[in-house]
């Protein structure tokens, strides 16, 4: 052997046993796999995609179209088919020229084909065009039927793309060039590392398939989020009331209570100091209190929405007003607290309650005549599945409430992390939005089921009442001054539909807020960033289309637009209050316990 033999032989034969060794641990670690795959929770079908029937109406209503207009599918077909053809003929003639590189690209831009070999390597560049062919005539084939109404067609096109989604070339490791090109630079050693981080997910859930948005051990609830001073002076069955310290010398007379959505944890609206919106509220002169729910298990099986009104938010409004001294609050209700909220103040119009001076809805639907993106998960199959399930377990566990959320961003918040973990090994993010995602919450079996039929599915509070504490109550009785803050591209409360619910409301005095991005952060949007931007219009007789195109634009947060409408309801300024008084003794510092329980 020479001596450059004996220089070649040292620098690869590490390598080679590097990876020998990393593939005798792929396939030790596979035989864990398999042990722990079979131990996941049973799903029931109706809990897992459509009924059968979306199927069936769609493949009948696809062959009548075909019977009586097949001339307008065969074309459909032939220019699939054309389409392919061709593309595979460029392909073998620049490989029998012996021109290793692909033909022409004309397909649309995909975040997911963002590596370079999608483009130069011809096998991979092959497979991403004729996977987005493939694409594009499902999409096709859905949108030619014509004889499905607007809501079966707007089920089909949705759960079609689910499908063209998940068998994306992507989330396959041979069709994935980037994880193959790691694999190959690491000797197997990203390989090794997505097992472990696959079998960790696993083995965190119970043999469900999870998979962690942000790395855990990076936050830590009082340490590094939700780290705005305050103490729990108030505590019952269903929540704890946090009443934070002020940082102003005076506050405004009138406090401010915000009621977050129990079907996430409060701490969305203090994650870390320079996104909290708790924080921020106080540093504007706000005596500002919040509930932290509680996290339900199956002993709140009977808890109902009536529940949530009398000893929620019925229940902390007088507390806060007993701490203050004061007769009048302002409330702020997000999402599904926000149509609670509505709920309650409709109740207390009926009561004569006048406890609430003024009202501001977070992204909050209350006509449900248009239900969005999520409105593909309410009809009768999904909802019938809930109702089956929680009548044996006795709650929602949020497994399902986060998939479904999670489902409606598939690429963003399944199939794209899940090849960066389980492909590529990589470690997830710390970043504090995904780890709030991922601290879900239950809810209580009756509750649940009330809210998906009587608000969602019958939509009850915008037409003929919905019954809460004894009372029968509709939209036109919310009667305070209100603001409502929607979000432009919302895919759980779609900003047309919460406009149309705030347009049936009975308040005289009304503000409409549009801000730019989604659900969360376009609430979640501090000054400091000059993110997104926001739309005004006080016009709100108009349809939501010219209420929008007649709106003014704005630079930057809504935050300081609501803070100006608020603060003018708020009172005048007075010395600044500590937590609790002498009947609320301080019982834990923020964020409290409910919201660390497990």
């Amino acid at each position: 052997m020479t001596t450059n033999d004996s220089i070649e032989a040292a620098n690869v034969s590490p390598n080679v046993a590097k990876l020998e060794a990393n593939l005798a641990r792929v396939e030790e670690l596979t035989q864990r796999l398999l042990k722990v795959m079979g131990h996941g929770r049973h799903i029931a079908l109706a809990l897992q995609g459509p009924s059968q029937e979306l199927y069936l109406k769609a493949a009948t209503a696809y062959m009548t179209e075909m019977m009586h207009n097949p001339a307008k599918l065969l074309e459909h077909q032939l220019e699939f088919w054309g389409k392919s053809v061709k593309h595979y003929v460029e392909a073998q003639h620049l490989l029998a020229q012996g021109k290793l590189h692909p033909p022409t690209d004309e397909s649309p831009k995909d975040r997911r084909f963002a590596h370079e070999l999608w483009d130069t390597n011809p096998y991979f560049n092959f497979i991403k065009q004729q996977y987005l062919m493939n694409a594009s005539a499902v999409q096709q084939a859905v949108e030619n039927i014509e004889t499905l109404d607007s809501e079966e067609k707007k089920r089909l096109r949705y759960f079609s793309q689910q499908i063209v989604d998940m068998v994306s070339p992507t989330n396959f490791l041979p069709t994935n060039p980037e994880a193959l090109a790691l694999a190959a630079e690491t000797e197997g050693e990203s390989l090794v590392a997505g097992l472990e981080n696959l079998i960790a997910d696993l083995e965190a859930n119970d043999g469900d398939l999870v998979v962690t948005l942000a790395d855990k051990s990076a936050f830590k609830l009082g340490e590094n989020l939700a780290t705005t001073p305050g103490s729990v002076v108030f505590r019952n069955h269903l929540f704890e009331l946090i009443q934070y310290a002020p940082t102003t010398d005076k506050v405004y007379t009138t406090p401010l209570i915000i009621f977050p959505p129990w079907i996430n944890k409060f701490y969305i609206l203090d994650l870390k100091p320079q996104n909290s919106l708790i924080k921020w509220a106080v540093e504007q002169g706000y005596t500002v209190f919040v509930v932290s729910w509680v996290n339900p298990d199956p002993g709140y099986r009977d808890t109902s929405m009536t529940d949530y009104v009398e000893s929620g938010y019925l229940t902390a409004i007088n507390e806060v007003k007993d701490i203050c001294g004061v007769k009048k609050l302002n409330a702020v209700g997000y999402c599904i607290a926000g149509t609670t909220l509505s709920l309650t103040l409709a109740l207390m119009k009926k009561r004569k309650d006048t406890s609430v001076n003024a009202a501001t809805f977070f992204t909050t639907l209350t006509d449900f005549s248009d239900q969005g993106e999520v409105g593909v998960f309410l009809d009768d199959d999904f909802v019938d599945g809930i109702e089956a399930e929680v009548e044996e377990t006795g709650m929602l566990d949020s497994f399902f409430m986060s998939r479904t959320f999670s489902y409606l961003r598939s690429n963003d918040l399944i199939y794209g992390p899940a090849i960066k973990s389980y492909m590529m090994g990589k470690a997830p993010p710390a970043f504090d939005l995904l780890y709030w995602n991922g601290d879900g919450t239950n809810l209580p079996a009756k509750m649940s089921v009330e809210y998906l039929r009587g608000l969602c599915q019958h939509d009850k509070f915008a037409t003929d009442g919905f019954e809460i504490a004894g009372e029968v109550v509709k939209l036109e009785e919310v009667t305070v001054p209100l603001c409502a803050i929607a979000c432009e591209t919302d895919h759980i409360a779609a900003w047309k539909s919460s406009y149309a619910g705030v347009q049936q409301m009975g308040a005289k005095d009304k503000t409409f807020i549009l801000s730019g991005s989604g659900h969360i952060a376009g609430i979640v949007n501090p000054p400091s960033k000059n993110k997104y931007g926001f739309y005004t219009n006080p016009e709100m007789g108009l349809t939501a289309d010219d209420w929008l195109d007649a709106a003014d634009q704005h630079e930057g947060s809504w935050w300081p637009t609501w803070d100006k409408w608020l603060s003018q309801k708020s009172g005048k300024k007075i010395p600044a209050r500590e937590p609790g008084d002498a009947d609320h003794p301080v019982l834990a510092p923020a964020p409290g316990t409910y919201v660390v329980a497990k």
